[in-house]
């Protein structure tokens, strides 16, 4: 059996199924592992882990320690209850045009990002300008449908990884924002902190970064210190904010004072460092890496919650579920008649029943005819998130264009 424990139950011999944090937030050659000495216990306790699952079948158990089904149906049950509180998040454009634009707007995105870093890696300046125009762009395809970006947002190619994470931080940034009803000149700050947050990253090898193995204890400590790197880089840029400063040191902070790298506690973390936090471990969780899958990103929210116990502020991570919708859009799900397609738009105030681009059914094996179905007007409902990759199905292929 699959139980949850807290890790100062943990002991040699039990075998651990899950360590219950992202794959950047530890050295270990893998998730799931058997604990064979107090060393390795004492390790998983420095890196601020609170609680992980272990396989009962496979090593000692924890006899009053709580099964992760019980875990998944509380998770379950609470992504329930935030469903039930409307947000507003106003469409002003056609998804179908918005689209067009986004597409566009995306590549370009990335195209910058990466001409950004590549200039501060040969010592030039920040081209501020630039990287503002492209945020006000992204802002204002943002406010009129953010379901046209934000599913480009999450998709990533490998080798392009450092430069489209950026990006899709700093486009859910821009949506976490709205729903915090933040000022659009905060929300601009933000923004720009997003796709600067992981600057101090050019000065790490990529063949550290991009390691699909196991870290060493100083590669890890050489990947931690990236945050201090980025803001070093950003000491005497012109035209940076104090919001954007916030967002790049204290983007890997944690409230229970375990993150890094000044293990600041609480309301130590400014808001935009507490808010950038959760949409970087988003999207990284997410995405598809060298060393390391991505989950589906109702999973996903479900760890976001799950961590919002130690690591995140419960009502910030609510509010970020409610900000980019329980099935976000461009996540892959099965319906209950066996059909499957791509979330393509959200209905506010229904956030379980979004609209939805059929194209597969899952029992019959085989694609059938696109068609746009409105789970709030219809009698199907979502029965399972499913993962692109396990169906060999192309994302962009379904999205809107």
């Amino acid at each position: 059996m699959i139980k949850q424990i807290r890790t100062d139950q943990l002991k040699p011999g039990m075998f651990i199924h899950d360590l219950n944090c992202g794959w950047l937030d530890h050295s270990f050659m893998s998730s799931t592992f058997k604990v064979r000495d107090q060393a390795t216990v004492d390790k998983i306790l420095e890196l601020g882990i609170r609680e992980l699952y272990i396989d009962t079948v496979k090593g000692a158990d924890v006899r009053e320690a709580r099964p992760q089904t019980e875990v998944n149906a509380d998770l379950e049950r609470r992504l329930q209850e935030i469903a039930q509180k409307p947000v507003e998040k106003p469409v002003v454009a056609d998804l179908k045009n918005e689209a067009v634009r986004a597409r566009r707007l995306h590549a370009e995105a990335n195209k910058v990002v990466r001409q950004v870093l590549d200039d501060i890696r040969f010592g030039q300046k920040i081209q501020i300008d630039r990287v503002e125009s492209l945020i006000d762009s992204m802002m204002e395809s943002v406010f009129r449908n953010q379901n046209a970006l934000l599913p480009l947002a999450r998709l990533k190619k490998l080798d392009d990884y450092t430069f489209e994470h950026s990006v899709g931080v700093s486009a859910l940034l821009i949506v976490f924002g709205r729903v915090m009803k933040l000022p659009k000149e905060t929300i601009k700050e933000l923004a720009l902190g997003g796709l600067l947050h992981d600057i101090g990253k050019i000065q790490i090898p990529d063949s550290i970064i991009d390691k699909p193995g196991k870290l060493t204890d100083d590669e890890y400590r050489l990947i931690q210190s990236h945050v201090s790197a980025g803001t070093k880089l950003l000491e005497n840029a012109p035209g940076i904010s104090d919001v954007v400063r916030k967002v790049v040191g204290e983007h890997h902070e944690r409230i229970d004072g375990s993150g890094y790298p000044n293990r600041l506690v609480g309301k130590q973390i400014s808001l935009y460092g507490q808010m950038a936090a959760i949409v970087d471990v988003y999207d990284a969780i997410t995405s598809e890496k060298v060393y390391n899958h991505g989950m589906p990103a109702t999973q996903a929210l479900k760890k976001l919650l799950e961590w919002s116990k130690h690591h995140f502020d419960p009502q910030l991570v609510q509010a970020f579920i409610r900000a980019v919708g329980i099935y976000p859009t461009g996540s892959l799900v099965r319906l209950e008649s066996n059909r499957m397609g791509v979330v393509i738009e959200q209905n506010d105030g229904k956030l379980l029943e979004p609209v939805v681009r059929v194209f597969y059914h899952a029992g019959q094996q085989h694609y059938v005819p696109p068609e746009i179905v409105d789970l709030a007007k219809m009698q199907d409902r979502v029965a399972s998130i499913e993962s692109y990759e396990k169906w060999k199905i192309d994302p962009y292929q379904w999205l809107p264009a």
